[in-house]
């Protein structure tokens, strides 16, 4: 591929209909691609340890290596987008997924399989977090807001149809199939990145940064409340959401009496919440300021965690009750994240929008694996996920607090406070 396929002319600033449909598009398939990479493949579990001869622990490494895979990918690759810009990044990951996905397909050995995710992770954390740097490129304020929100409509189905898909795919092929289909997946939106997306990032504004510049960014980042205020908003919402998403398969099924597929529809449900919460905020952003969405979405996910609580505590939690708790959690985290992801992004110039993306990316994905376990300790049961919820609830809306404390000030003043 030639220099000049990487380098399209630099969008133009105004943007059309059909630019904005095109850019929710791919930008929406390339946040989708890796993380549904993530999920695609757990219904082949048991497949893939009698294949390879190995327990099933052993295969849920493949899942661990490519989640930190995607935690590292994103906090080199992000500040590197902010260097030489948008494109290259993007499809050289991309290739590189597809290639792992093909080798993945060939694999004789667990210890493979768990080296090639971690490869995965690390090439796909390419479209996570250069989405959102172009995001920035293009929008600010209210409009990448709205424009985050549609694009989110699309990532977030991902993680719904990845294990209904994977598990398609299996009725009908070997556990291979699935790697194939992430190949295709991968094939398709680099042609998309190739072909539709420009680059963002012109060469006057891009910054050369070595070492010692980038420990200068992230230190700036780090003092800036700006942006490190709604960032905890992000890390505090997503170690909420993560901790009913890694925990509830368990309990549904062990204390609550869920059947496997009955499981499935609750999942669904919740993700279906989170969708809707996610277009709510789309119609009140017209009517409404960023931080009295922030602060509905709060409230929401605040009275669904204490509703849990409440039937926990009265000894009438079942499989109708928990759930309906659960959607209305999720129903305000779709409302809060868009608004507070685009609050952060916001705050920082074009220039090192990929290295605030790389930070943001690579602590939501550290929460989302690290929180959750704090919720366990002693057993996956009901009552410590509760705990959990209540805690990363609470300090979401202790940061959705801060943010607006923040805001309200001017940016020397809060740059001060910090």
């Amino acid at each position: 591929m030639s220099a000049a396929a990487f380098m399209p002319p630099v969008a133009a600033p105004g943007h059309s209909r059909r630019f904005i449909a095109t850019m929710v598009f791919v930008l929406g398939a390339l946040s989708a691609t890796a993380p549904i990479a993530i999920d695609l493949y757990l219904p082949a579990f048991p497949a893939m340890a009698d294949a390879l001869g190995s327990p099933e622990s052993r295969i849920q490494l493949t899942l661990t290596s490519m989640m930190i895979g995607m935690g590292l990918g994103q906090a080199f690759i992000g500040p590197l987008s902010d260097r030489i810009g948008r494109r290259k990044p993007l499809l050289v990951g991309m290739m590189v997924f597809t290639l792992t996905s093909l080798v993945c397909t060939v694999a004789q050995s667990a210890d493979l399989l768990i080296a090639m995710r971690f490869l995965q992770g690390l090439s796909g954390a390419a479209g996570v977090v250069v989405a959102r740097a172009v995001i920035r490129d293009h929008f600010a304020g209210d409009d990448m807001t709205r424009f985050t929100a549609k694009m989110m409509f699309v990532t977030m189905l991902a993680p719904m149809l990845g294990p209904i898909v994977g598990a398609q795919l299996i009725r009908f092929g070997p556990w291979q199939t699935v790697f194939v289909f992430m190949a295709a997946l991968s094939i398709l939106t680099t042609f998309l990145v190739w072909k539709f997306l420009p680059e963002s990032l012109p060469a006057q504004e891009r910054r050369a940064m070595g070492g010692r510049e980038f420990a200068a960014s992230l230190f700036t980042l780090v003092r800036d409340a700006r942006f490190i205020a709604p960032t905890l908003v992000v890390i505090m919402n997503f170690s909420m959401l993560f901790t009913y998403v890694s925990t509830f398969s368990f309990i549904s099924q062990n204390e609550l009496g869920a059947t496997a597929g009955f499981y499935s529809l609750l999942f669904a449900a919740g993700t279906l919440a989170l969708l809707a919460g996610n277009q709510t905020n789309m119609l009140m952003i017209d009517r409404s300021e960023s931080h009295q969405r922030m602060v509905a979405g709060m409230a929401i996910s605040l009275a669904g965690v204490a509703w849990i609580a409440a039937v926990q505590i009265a000894g009438a939690a079942n499989v109708w009750t928990v759930p309906a708790g659960i959607v209305l959690m999720m129903f305000g985290c779709g409302v809060l994240f868009p608004n507070a992801g685009a609050a952060a992004m916001s705050s920082q110039p074009p220039q090192i929008a990929g290295t605030a993306s790389a930070f943001m990316g690579s602590m939501q994905m550290g929460a989302g694996g690290a929180m959750p376990a704090l919720a366990t300790i002693g057993g996956v049961t009901l009552a410590n996920m509760t705990i959990g919820l209540a805690v990363y609830a609470v300090a979401t809306a202790a940061a959705v607090v801060w943010t607006i404390a923040v805001y309200r000030k001017k940016p020397a003043e809060a740059a001060a406070d910090a």
